[in-house]
């Protein structure tokens, strides 16, 4: 039959009598992430994080013994035997099953000494532990990251000659030739032309100028992709649809070692300062939980349990996100809400616990210089009127059509490079992007600053000491009786923003697709701010010269008056920035909190919720997906959307293996199998487990042995017992018959029998077996009729259902 098409190729551990067990599967050779395919063939930097494993007697060992003596080799633990294979979905059920034993075992042993009290006060204490260190590593790391970006983004128009290691603003604070109009200008910052050829004006300067923008850029991003394709190619994208994936219980070795952590963590701060349409809020979740999943290994409790594990990491992408935004309970919530699959009570805390240090770190490092957690906190005074509801709403519909077209084009442009010859240029992909973008950012102000910059001064309310085009109002200097600036007629300054921040606009929405992807690390959190915050500041501008000019109108007249300080296009531009993100990634809860967090004002909550659901909701109508489950659903992982409901009226025996005209089921006997007759089945099958019957004629189930608990196990037993033979009976029972004499001992293998594997009846409706699925984070479900063992249900061949009920591919789910 049929039976766990796809399963993942075993060949790490068909080693010794096993080497000729090579099994070939379609998914062994190459995967692709987020554009760029990967040879997985390579062994992973940190060793298996589950390689030691806990004793259990439910899941270790069997016996070896002869016909006189049953003598049980597996009393000791095997290394390996409970462990996955990389590419496979871990069983939620007994990794929690075998974390309540060593729990209870603990707690036993506690009332038995002081010695083991204190172990177990340890074992408690060690999870919140494990946050703090999470925390101080995140905040650390994410402080490293944001000095040397901010640094290395304005070493491409100059260097400072009074300390190389100063960016341009630290540059010019201690300097006593600053004026207020040119506080950007100081004789101890030199531009390059300045250096080569000892002048800042006129055309062949300029003509420097951007020649060396343009180099310094093509550098950072070669150096960004050379590291990446070379040491670490799990280093590319943003990391948050793999991290989802692996939070569902998927296993990538590597994807979170320690080699990923260094090269991302330096190849970040080339990507984002080579001027692509990028963010590093997104990978720095990614570097978290790098953090997290290394610091497990300190912690048996963690490093031998995977579903303990995928605990820390749900906290460290909370810690993750509260360093990328300065919002602790921002980075919670998206935790909980956009990437965590299970999210007990317990850790909700502990997130919130990680989060809080994580931020406390930062602000101690306080990269910016400002006191702030990141650069584009703002704080706006003038309250909103209702009305200004009709343009918030505009913008979430605006956020909401970006968002789709978005989503759309990206994954139109990904599936495009995973399937031509694209895909195979990885560095010449980028270094063409990184040209054209260099090419067309330059020569207008707003593209060429930082994408985070260009968000404060979209976000900034125009005060009487704010220099920028964007304040350049005529009246710039009157105030009205309470302090307030009242809203001015535009000058010449606001006309020119205007302009550049539609090119700005169209180039950001263009730029940003074929950016989005490549493998080099890249964020969608902050270019989906900066299209919402250019399109909220047009709108806000517009809406205050309409104010300004038509304050007798009746949608004016009754709360504006002439000399006041009505409109606030701040206001409108952090307004839009939370509409497009919500379009793209589909948060809303979270999203409005992160955005409430960077603006300190519960009074915005309104327009912020408003503009995000009216987002999502424009969003969904035109696609189901945001931007991480595309990409999810684009590279095959087997993720199973606990938002998505299953309606239709299919049975379990739909969906089953093998269906009508299939081989029959393959299976094992409880007590009448040989050793040879079991690696023969092993080596002819890419299968990840098998069902344990009584007899073949019977057909009555006893349990599932996993695959590579078999080879563990057969080769273990080889190794240090002797008279294990070819034609030795393996036992699946409590206790092997009488033998006659001088016939080879007999293997005892009940102890890594699954005497309780999850079964339905062949009648049982999809939409309950999809749930069950869902909730308890099953791998395979096995399907009987009045007890006999009719077929199996594995979670690839749910996700393969439900595509094929939504009319999409169902090849596209590669792994199990």
């Amino acid at each position: 039959m049929a039976m766990w098409q796809g399963a993942m190729d075993n060949r790490g551990f068909q080693q010794g009598s096993f080497n000729s067990f090579q099994s070939s599967s379609s998914d062994e050779d190459l995967m692709d992430i987020p554009g760029t395919a990967m040879d997985f063939s390579m062994r992973d930097d940190v060793p298996p994080l589950d390689g030691e494993i806990e004793e259990d007697k439910s899941y270790n060992g069997g016996g070896l013994g002869s016909s006189h003596r049953m003598m049980d080799f597996l009393e000791e633990p095997i290394p390996g035997v409970g462990t996955y294979d990389d590419f496979n979905t871990i069983d939620w059920v007994r990794e929690k099953s075998r974390d309540r034993d060593r729990h209870r075992e603990i707690t036993n042993k506690s009332k038995e000494s002081t010695w083991a009290l204190i172990h177990s006060v340890s074992d408690a204490f060690s999870g919140w532990l494990l946050m703090l260190l999470i925390g101080l590593l995140s905040g650390s790391l994410a402080g490293l990251i944001d000095i040397s970006a901010h640094w290395m983004t304005d070493l491409k128009e100059g260097i400072c000659t009074a300390g190389l290691w100063f960016n341009h603003e630290h540059c010019c604070w201690n300097s006593k030739h600053v004026t207020f109009e040119n506080r950007d200008e100081c004789p101890e910052w030199n531009s390059w032309s300045q250096l080569i050829i000892s002048t800042d004006e006129g055309a062949f300067a300029y003509i420097v100028n951007y020649f060396m923008y343009v180099l310094w850029a093509l550098l950072f991003a070669f150096l960004a992709v050379s590291l990446v394709k070379v040491f670490a190619p799990y280093a590319c994208g943003s990391g948050i649809p793999e991290i989802k994936t692996i939070l569902s219980g998927f296993i990538i070795r590597g994807y979170l070692g320690k080699w990923t952590l260094i090269i991302k963590t330096i190849t970040l701060v080339l990507a984002v300062s080579s001027g692509l349409s990028l963010g590093k809020e997104g990978p720095l979740v990614h570097v978290a939980c790098c953090c997290g999943n290394i610091l497990c290994h300190c912690f048996n409790k963690y490093r031998k349990n995977e579903a303990k594990r995928r605990e820390v990491l749900s906290a460290a992408a909370a810690a993750g996100v509260s360093v990328a935004f300065g919002a602790p309970i921002g980075g919670v919530l998206f935790s909980l809400e956009e990437v965590s699959y299970y999210f007990p009570l317990k850790t909700l805390w502990r997130s919130f616990f990680a989060a809080l240090v994580a931020a406390f770190t930062l602000r101690s490092i306080n990269p910016f210089g400002n006191s702030r957690l990141v650069l584009f906190y703002v704080e706006f005074h003038t309250p909103w009127h209702l009305f200004e509801l009709v343009p918030f709403i505009l913008l979430g519909i605006f956020g909401g059509l970006w968002g789709a077209l978005f989503i759309r084009t990206n994954i139109a442009w990904c599936r495009k490079r995973k399937t031509t010859q694209l895909g195979k240029y990885p560095v010449v992909e980028v270094l063409v992007v990184t040209a054209i973008t260099a090419i067309l950012a330059f020569p207008n102000e707003y593209t060429r600053m930082s994408t985070s910059e260009l968000i404060s001064e979209l976000f900034n309310d125009c005060g009487l000491l704010d220099s920028s085009k964007l304040c350049d109002y005529e009246n710039r200097f009157n105030t009205s009786k309470a302090g307030e600036l009242p809203d001015r007629p535009a000058g010449v300054g606001v006309y020119s923003a205007m302009w550049q921040l539609a090119l700005t606009l169209i180039l950001k929405i263009i730029i940003t697709i074929f950016t989005f992807g490549m493998k080099v690390p890249s964020g969608l959190f902050i270019p989906s701010m900066a299209v919402g915050a250019i399109a909220g500041r047009l709108l806000g501008v517009g809406m205050e010269q309409l104010a300004y000019y038509h304050h007798d109108w009746t949608i004016f007249n009754s709360w504006c008056s002439q000399g006041a300080d009505c409109i606030t296009p701040g206001l409108y531009a952090m307004v839009g920035a939370a509409a497009c993100l919500g379009g793209v990634t589909r948060m809303t809860v979270s999203l409005v909190v992160i955005m409430f967090e960077l603006t300190g004002g519960l009074e915005y909550i309104v327009p912020l919720m408003a503009a995000a659901m009216t987002s999502k909701w424009v969003a969904d109508a035109l696609g189901r997906e945001g931007i991480y489950d595309a990409h999810i659903r684009l590279n095959g992982y087997p993720f199973l959307e606990a938002k998505e409901e299953f309606a239709h009226k299919t049975l379990a025996m739909d969906v089953m293996k093998p269906r009508r005209n299939d081989p029959s089921l393959t299976v094992l006997t409880q007590d009448s199998m040989t050793v040879e007759d079991i690696e023969t089945i092993i080596s002819e099958t890419t299968y990840s487990g098998f069902p344990v019957v009584v007899s073949r004629e019977s057909q009555r189930l006893v349990g599932f042995v996993l695959r590579r608990d078999l080879i563990i196990s057969i080769e273990n037993a080889r190794k240090k017992q002797d008279g294990v033979v070819s034609t030795s009976i393996i036992y699946f029972t409590e206790h092997s018959p009488p033998m006659p004499p001088y016939t080879p001992p007999t293997l005892k293998l009940r102890n890594i029998l699954d005497l309780s594997p999850f079964t339905v009846t062949d009648l049982t409706p999809m939409e309950i077996v999809v749930d069950i699925f869902r909730k308890l984070g099953l791998r395979q479900c096995l399907v009987t009729h009045n007890g006999r063992l009719l077929g199996i249900i594995t979670k690839k061949d749910v996700l393969k259902h439900i595509a094929q009920m939504a009319n999409q591919d169902p090849d596209s789910i590669l792994f199990n």
